[in-house]
């Protein structure tokens, strides 16, 4: 990047021609790579289970493999505070950089306009002004977007096969066809109206950042040991997507993507001067060493330990859940010398594989109780839940008693735990 002293890039032959590095390539190669990253990833299925998708019906996260569901909050939670630590922790180091490089808006608008060139549309006052030919096909060229945009978008809730499979056939479900007509709409309408005043006027993420401009934050700037050899060509402006005039300084409307250090390069170079602008850690210029700060250095620890929190919980957790309770209306009977209290037992299996499981109580001297009920090849799916009613007979007590129910994996490995209350009241029959 500029600031580090590498402006121009020379060509190995004989004539040592020297060729501009301007940042558009990188730029837009990274704008395709995050873009075909997110379309894809719903289509990546390992195991018949996508990599990144949240499950409405069964109140889960699919991530990675892995299976977070509403039940088990902390780790949630977790996930929860980690995003929002990485938010902060990008915005405090590398400003807007996100807006002018990886967020879906400006690549969608930068799309949208490079259609309407081609078209030889121009852009006046954010209105399309051109052949009425001209302006039907790229209001068109929007529509098609916004659909892939808005089916994109609902793949990361149902299946992109299953989506596609109920669009085509009309047999989509009415509350999903609703959703996706109206986020269609309303990128159709940001696409063909609105563009760059989201960034510019309605964005929040911008007045965000605005407070959380460090000393040190990664910054689009002409500093002022520059501006005297500023040829006020004014380059820069016409190149800049929000309007601003960069060299009055910093404005919270830069989405720090670049063009106009794009440029300005070319601009010098034709007077063989390098560029003025450059990106810069603080507009002071104090470098990679000035994000040695405390307030970067806590959100990083923050990060760094949120994260690891996740991903150690998220390993080590069992791969099934057991949760019992005495059944509603229950009462603890004694039937030929025995207490018999029937149980509400609930079974998930988080693993991204059907399971088969066996069940098991023993007492608090850890002999085992009899049970009447399903306790052998209890068949739950893969990431599904099962409930189930088990009588458990035990000794007569004249006090409560806790004893613990066991969860065994059909290798007999034991991969849950829970415990409950036998009381010590009962009706004899």
């Amino acid at each position: 990047m500029a600031g580090c002293g590498h402006r121009y890039l020379t060509m190995p032959n004989t004539h040592q021609h020297k060729r501009l590095l301007l940042l558009a390539p990188w730029r837009r190669t990274f704008q395709w790579l995050t873009t075909l990253t997110i379309i894809l990833l719903p289509w990546i299925q390992p195991d018949g289970v996508s990599l990144v998708r949240i499950d409405i019906p069964s109140l889960s996260l699919h991530l990675f493999g892995q299976v977070l569901r509403i039940q088990e909050l902390y780790l949630l939670l977790i996930f929860i505070l980690a995003t929002g630590a990485a938010f902060l922790f990008i915005t405090l180091v590398f400003g807007r950089l996100w807006c002018g490089w990886a967020c879906p808006q400006t690549t969608l608008t930068d799309l949208a306009e490079w259609f309407a060139e081609r078209l030889k549309l121009k852009l006046l006052a954010n209105r399309l002004q051109g052949a009425l030919p001209g302006k039907i096909l790229a209001h068109s060229f929007y529509l098609l977007l916004a659909s892939l945009v808005s089916a994109n978008l609902l793949w990361y809730f149902i299946e992109p096969q299953r989506f596609l499979a109920g669009l085509v056939s009309g047999t989509l479900h009415p509350g999903v066809l609703i959703s996706f007509l109206v986020i269609a709409a309303i990128i159709y309408l940001d696409l063909g109206l609105i563009r760059r005043l989201m960034c510019r006027e309605f964005c929040p993420y911008g007045r965000i950042q605005s407070s959380f401009v460090d000393p040190a934050t990664l910054t689009l700037n002409l500093p002022e040991k520059e501006k005297p050899r500023c040829i006020r060509c004014n380059s820069c402006v016409r190149a800049c997507p929000m309007g601003i005039d960069i060299r009055n300084g910093y404005q919270i409307e830069c989405i720090n993507c670049g063009r106009c250090l794009d440029a300005c390069r070319q601009i010098m170079a034709k007077r063989d001067e390098p560029g003025l602008i450059y990106y810069t850690f603080g507009i002071d210029n104090r470098g990679v060493k000035g994000l040695l700060n405390l307030r970067v250095l806590l959100l990083g620890l923050l990060l760094i330990s949120l994260l690891s929190a996740l991903t150690y919980a998220t390993l080590t957790r069992t791969s099934a859940s057991l949760k019992v309770s005495l059944a509603p209306a229950a009462v603890s009977r004694i039937v030929d010398n025995q207490q018999t209290t029937l149980f509400t037992v609930w079974i998930n299996n988080r693993s991204t594989d059907a399971q088969e499981y066996q069940l098991r109580v023993r007492a608090p001297g850890g002999e085992p109780l009899e049970i009447r009920g399903q306790t052998e090849q209890i068949p739950v799916a893969a990431g599904g839940n099962y409930q189930l009613r088990l009588m458990v007979l035990s000794p007569v007590s004249n006090q409560p008693i806790m004893v613990e129910f066991q969860l065994f994996s059909s290798h007999q490995q034991p991969v849950a735990t829970a415990t409950a209350q036998l009381s010590a009241s009962a009706h004899r029959q």
